[in-house]
């Protein structure tokens, strides 16, 4: 029986839901206050990762320049109750978001979690660069 915390195998699940083939939606980690200041995507191309649980996406502007980037990156270990059977469990999450500011700065969100028990830290910041 699985007796370890279901916080980031529930973040994952509703993120597994979310990645499929139609466009993101860039604005959900987006503040409020910034949804006018920043350069909406108009396109997007989407990559993955497949020896891991991880995804990029790019969003671009009508002159063909990011404006918008995220990723989602999930690590797993295998674990077991009983050393007999053994499961996997999230043990490194890791999202970012990043749009660009009509000024050319970037907003960053990233958010990461390394224990199955424990909410995600999350945090905003601005930066001169785009981030990769």
């Amino acid at each position: 029986m699985k007796n370890h915390c279901q916080n980031i195998h529930d973040i994952s699940q509703s993120r597994q839901s979310q990645r499929n083939d139609t466009d993101p939606d860039w604005r959900a980690r987006l503040p409020a206050q910034y949804v006018d200041a920043v350069v909406p995507p108009q396109h997007f191309k989407r990559f993955r990762e497949y020896e891991i649980n991880a995804v990029r996406c790019v969003g671009y502007d009508a002159d063909d320049q990011p404006c918008h980037i995220a990723h989602q990156v999930e690590l797993t270990r295998p674990v077991s109750d009983d050393d007999e059977e053994f499961y996997e469990i999230v043990s490194y999450q890791e999202e970012m978001a990043a749009w660009r500011l009509r000024d050319d700065r970037w907003l960053v969100y990233r958010s990461t979690a390394t224990d199955q028990c424990a909410s995600p830290r999350s945090f905003y910041t601005l930066s001169p660069d785009m981030p990769r």
